[in-house]
């Protein structure tokens, strides 16, 4: 392979994001200090516990024309937040997370049904704990705006989802009556690249 036909295999590839091109959509970047995933997780049947994730990245590409697009969200499971320390490190641990083997989370997915204001759907696939299960999310709103400060279109969702932990290998109290399901909400804003 000559170096002209490596370049434009190169520039095809970084072209593309899941199989999308970037020349169907502008490229957007996940603003971190306002995108947080959390969730909703039983407790022996008797309460829901609830929690975050403090750190994210990801980038997303979207058409406004055609209403599509693609995301694609890295978030470190050691940044989980429960409001209790003494659990925060318990779930880093061997018996949940294990952070030190399996130090980042994925999503990634196909964006469609955007409409400039409401609601959209996307397909895809979550990766935690070195397991990649299916997972859609349904986008209660999504919304762009131009940003007042840095005047780039700015783009925010509120998504969610359920899924089966056990699938995912984490089963910590399955034997004390935990539920297994897991409800997934997202909260996040990404700001155009140019």
């Amino acid at each position: 392979m000559n170096k002209l036909t490596a370049g434009v295999l190169a520039a095809l590839s970084l072209a593309t994001v899941n199989g999308s091109a970037l020349a169907d959509g502008v490229a957007y970047t996940l603003d971190p200090s306002h995108t947080y995933p959390s969730f909703e997780a039983d407790h022996m049947g008797i309460s829901l516990w609830r929690g975050k994730m403090n750190k994210s990245t990801g980038m997303m590409t979207l058409d406004k024309t055609s209403g599509d697009g693609t995301i694609d969200v890295k978030i470190d499971p050691a940044s989980i937040d429960f409001g209790n320390q003494k659990l925060n490190e318990w779930a880093k641990g061997k018996d949940f997370f294990q952070v030190d083997k399996f130090p980042q989370a994925e999503y990634k997915g196909k964006l469609s049904g955007f409409t400039g204001q409401g609601t959209a759907r996307v397909t895809g696939q979550l990766t935690l704990h070195g397991v990649t299960k299916p997972l859609d999310l349904a986008v209660n709103s999504f919304r762009c705006i131009q940003h007042p400060m840095f005047k780039k279109d700015y783009c925010g969702a509120d998504a969610e989802a359920t899924f089966d932990r056990e699938q995912f290998g984490l089963t910590a109290g399955k034997d004390y009556g935990f539920r297994m399901d897991v409800k997934l909400r997202i909260q996040v804003e990404a700001i155009a690249d140019k």
